[in-house]
């Protein structure tokens, strides 16, 4: 006995277009989800559990800061009567005229025009000031340890550790590599110590890992291993450590 095809293929259509239903309304009611991209980890040098280092978030070139010894000239645009030429004293203040000293060391010099003003400002209407750096000490840094010429270097440019090694004669036979300190002082009570691993950073050619160094740092770079337990080692067994860089 033979069925008719129409009402068959009406019925499996109908059925279709009920489940397409069913499909729609139930992606229509589920909540959408954003898949953030996610990228590759990177360790920052600097960053522990979340929290920076004060030092490290700093502007690159920041505004130089007074020191003790540095000559200002300060000079007052309408009242050139008042211009005067100061020393920051031993103690960080600096005398003006006509006006109680000022407290000026770790001041940039905008931050101390801007003190001079107000305390200008009761017998000078709106006073004009500007204060000019006339002769400071040289931005510097120091090289120690186990590199080719320990001592005291200009920093005359932007200078990263790896740069300040090499300026400083390289590293030495002693050396090692992987645990160069770099110390950096933030304040008469708080001085900074960062390790770096300048051996990987080097041989991986990560170069933007490189610290870059600020005025008064201080790059130590000590003995490896070996170098340290060669003294008590006999003669005849110094052949067997003719290999430190593994170290």
């Amino acid at each position: 006995m033979r069925f008719p095809a129409r009402p068959i293929v009406v019925l499996l259509a109908g059925c279709w277009l009920q489940n397409v239903s069913v499909v729609a309304t139930a992606h229509a009611q589920q909540p959408e989800t954003t898949v953030e991209p996610t990228g590759a980890a990177t360790a920052k040098s600097g960053i522990a559990d979340g929290a920076l280092s004060p030092a490290l978030t700093e502007a690159r070139r920041p505004l130089y800061r007074l020191c003790k010894s540095d000559v200002l000239d300060i000079g007052f645009t309408f009242s050139p009567e008042f211009n005067q030429t100061v020393i920051v004293q031993p103690d960080g203040y600096i005398p003006l005229k006509g006006a109680q000293q000022i407290y000026a060391e770790g001041m940039t010099a905008p931050d101390l025009g801007a003190v001079i003003r107000e305390a200008y400002r009761g017998m000078l209407h709106d006073p004009e000031v500007s204060v000019t750096l006339k002769d400071f000490d040289k931005p510097f840094f120091i090289a120690g340890g186990e590199v080719g010429r320990p001592g005291k270097y200009e920093l005359r440019s932007d200078t990263t550790a790896a740069e300040a090694v090499a300026m400083a004669g390289g590293f030495g036979p002693r050396a090692k590599h992987s645990q160069v300190v770099l110390f950096r002082r933030i304040s008469d009570e708080v001085v900074e110590s960062h390790l770096l691993n300048l051996k990987s950073m080097l041989n991986s050619r990560q170069l933007r890992e490189d610290m870059h160094l600020r005025s008064g740092d201080l790059l130590f770079v000590p003995q490896n291993l070996i170098s340290k337990i060669r003294q008590f080692l006999p003669a005849s067994n110094l052949s067997l450590y003719s290999t430190p860089t593994q170290f």
